[in-house]
């Protein structure tokens, strides 16, 4: 797995980040922590976001700073950071590589972990995050739609990823069987739409960067391959037929 993370690299690409999906079964089923960022400053500024950050020399401890092991490291020094949560790096079940398309504020290949909420409160950094909840995936999907939760794709996807887990329990014995899954962003359709290596288009996607966006009911049909998310309307419409 490690050397499969460490062949993952972009032109675009300046440096290493990791996230965590801290998860818990809720009363009404599966929840994750989402932290609010800062709106007048910082890294995605009102954004609700996964805890996280970027890969620093000491989490390398002289090791390649893109590797897995110094996501790990940096998982739960972020986590501890912003959340004051204290996680088993053992426990960091990785699922998912992100490479930013070109233009994207931060330029970092970013990986996810999954984990079961440790014991402890949460105690937030509030230069780093002013407000936190624990949601179900739906719901954030659902104030998305609304406009009235601002969400990043990859956030975005990994909650649409999760929408239909029962549990914890279910979540990470799926997680732990699969791979590691690249997500190596291309941007077309005038911004509107993100495609990833999967998609039919992703070799088009420079020439068809400045396209007009779709009209809300040209929604691509099924046939080809098809790995894209439409952002030119709420709800954004993920298609995954590859």
């Amino acid at each position: 797995m490690q050397s499969d993370l460490e062949s993952l690299t972009s032109p675009v690409a300046t440096g290493a980040a990791a996230t965590v999906v801290l998860l818990r079964d809720g009363e009404r089923g599966l929840e994750v922590l989402l932290a609010e960022r800062p709106r007048d400053r910082g890294s995605f500024p009102g954004a609700w976001v996964f805890p996280g950050g970027a890969v620093d020399a000491a989490d390398a401890a002289g090791h390649p700073i893109d590797g897995i092991d110094a996501a790990r490291r940096a998982a739960v020094r972020e986590t501890r950071e912003e959340v004051g949560l204290e996680l088993d790096p053992d426990e960091l079940v990785p699922f998912s590589h992100w490479t930013p398309p070109k233009g994207s504020p931060k330029q970092l290949t970013t990986t996810f972990f999954a984990v079961r909420m440790p014991d402890g409160e949460l105690r937030l950094a509030p230069d780093e995050v002013v407000a936190a909840e624990w949601l179900r995936p739906v719901d954030a999907l659902e104030r998305h739609a609304a406009g009235s939760m601002t969400l990043w794709p990859p956030t975005w996807v990994t909650l649409h990823g999760l929408a239909s887990a029962a549990s914890v329990d279910e979540v990470l014995d799926e997680l732990r069987r699969g791979e590691v899954r690249p997500f190596v962003a291309r941007v077309a359709d005038g911004g509107s739409t993100i495609l990833w290596q999967e998609d039919d288009e992703y070799a088009d996607a420079e020439r068809i960067r400045e396209r007009e966006p779709a009209v809300p009911d040209d929604v691509p049909d099924a046939e080809g391959n098809r790995h894209r998310l439409m952002m030119d309307r709420l709800p954004w419409v993920y298609l995954d037929s590859f």
